[in-house]
């Protein structure tokens, strides 16, 4: 299943998209009301409910089906507004530096891969949705990079859970653009606040259910910047695993459901260049993993 956050008509719903027909989607949320079914008001309470929320969905389809109305809530995909799955995470963005190879070569040398995962994160407020503008603040950085990601979405509190378990505590997928201001970055001597520019996260387009990718290590990934390839790679060229990742977070910490873990970016970024080709007004960037769909952001300078 595919699921989707957004404005239908000026009111948030959660949809899911048809399997034979992607550019539709069922509308859930006003399909439960009519209906008078208890059902989640956004996808991040879709996630706390864990494989109970699956169920919730398999029985309103049934349920419609039965009474011969799914029709009447079936909808245009481009009707709705996309919102992010998850446009308010209830912790910063646990993301990876360097997990793959090529890209760790492309910013440095074999000193500069990691040994253990690279761990940083992005604040709440960068959070985005789909055709929403990256907005550059020119006042204070000039060399604004994508970096196109898998991201894994937690649906089940855990701590100190190991490789094997893992992925008992998925809940689904998605993609994020991890937008960095390269210059904050070197200049901070930190990610953080090279990282966490307001809107330097965008999100989408869907939040796929784990059934739905047979294997995440095993993806092909792709950005483009108006159209010219910059990434293409494989998710399974990553140096640490979607299980180490989760084993190595939840530690140290305890992870919860709609935690959200970026798994880092391959190689192609704009600083890996020569010259370096960062992001301007007016460019349009599409991360693109298949299974997932396609994240497609323009670039805006602030006024």
């Amino acid at each position: 299943m595919k699921f989707i956050y957004g404005n239908h008509q000026n009111e948030p719903i959660v949809a899911v998209l048809l399997e034979n027909q992607p550019e539709k989607a069922l509308d859930l949320t006003h399909a439960a009301s009519v209906l008078e079914v208890d059902f989640p008001n956004t996808l991040l309470e879709a996630v706390q409910l864990g494989e109970d929320f699956v169920e919730k969905v398999d029985e309103l389809q049934s349920l419609l089906k039965e009474q011969g109305n799914t029709e009447k809530y079936i909808l245009e995909l481009d009707s709705i507004e996309l919102l992010a799955p998850i446009p308010r995470p209830t912790k910063n963005i646990f993301c990876v530096g360097k997990n793959y190879l090529d890209h760790a070569l492309e910013l440095g040398t074999e000193a500069d891969v990691p040994e253990v995962p690279m761990i940083f994160s992005k604040a709440p407020t960068t959070v985005i949705g789909p055709e929403q503008p990256i907005i550059i603040p020119t006042e204070v950085t000039t060399d604004i990079d994508y970096e196109g990601e898998l991201a894994v979405i937690i649906g089940k509190k855990g701590k100190a859970i190991t490789r094997d378990e893992a992925y008992d505590y998925v809940f689904g997928y998605t993609l994020i653009n991890d937008v960095t201001a390269r210059d904050l970055q070197s200049r901070h001597k930190q990610f953080l606040i090279g990282k966490s520019l307001d809107g330097s996260c965008p999100m989408g387009p869907a939040l796929v259910h784990k059934s739905a990718v047979p294997d995440p290590h095993d993806l092909h990934i792709t950005t483009y910047v108006n159209g010219e390839t910059r990434q293409s790679s494989s998710t399974s060229k990553m140096i640490f695993s979607i299980p180490e990742l989760i084993e190595v977070l939840s530690k140290v910490m305890t992870l919860e459901p709609g935690d959200i873990i970026a798994t880092g970016t391959p190689a192609g970024v704009g600083k890996g260049f020569n010259p370096p080709k960062f992001l301007k007004a007016d460019d349009i960037v599409k991360v693109e993993v298949e299974y997932i769909g396609t994240l497609s952001n323009p670039v805006h300078n602030d006024v």
